[in-house]
């Protein structure tokens, strides 16, 4: 690679480090349930996007495309023999700082939401704690629009059945 490429792919990842690192390691957290383990995904999701910086075509936002590349190295993750028999639980209280302003009573929501299955799980993530716009969710997830508006769907009625003791309606 030229210097020039070379240098300007170190600067814009250092860029991106900073400005995404945070929020892609709550991600990976979140979706592995292991704080180290998210560690070395965020870590290889830049490892690979500075591989990839001159192949980045700008067609998907760069957190779009960081969350696809976090995501699919988190599912390699998940795929490995050792990993599917490791008992994994992370504390809520490890992770780090949230970006914007959540607020729960206690982390009933987060581990029913934790609980569901990968793949509504990634869908719920992506869209609602990365408030990504639907289309850039499809895109990190490699999946369509409507693939994503039914997985939403579907996280959203187990969610409702899990949690309907936790919540009440006031209107009844």
């Amino acid at each position: 690679m030229p210097k020039d490429k070379e240098r300007e792919s170190r600067e814009a990842i250092s860029r991106l480090m900073e400005q995404y690192g945070s929020r892609l390691l709550r991600l990976c957290a979140l979706y592995l349930k292991d704080g180290h383990l998210a560690q070395d995904a965020v870590q290889e999701t830049f490892l690979r996007a500075y591989r990839h910086w001159q192949d980045y075509r700008r067609d998907a936002s760069e957190i779009t495309w960081l969350s696809t590349i976090a995501m699919n190295i988190c599912r390699d993750m998940k795929k490995s023999a050792w990993l599917r028999h490791w008992n994994r639980r992370i504390d809520p209280d490890r992770l780090p700082e949230i970006p914007v302003d959540f607020s729960f009573p206690d982390d009933t929501v987060l581990s029913a939401v934790m609980a569901l299955p990968d793949r509504y799980r990634a869908a719920v993530l992506l869209r609602y704690y990365h408030g990504m716009k639907l289309k850039e969710t499809a895109a990190a997830l490699g999946i369509s629009d409507s693939a994503v508006r039914k997985r939403l769907r579907n996280a959203g009625a187990i969610l409702r059945e899990r949690l309907k003791e936790w919540y009440f309606d006031e209107e009844e």
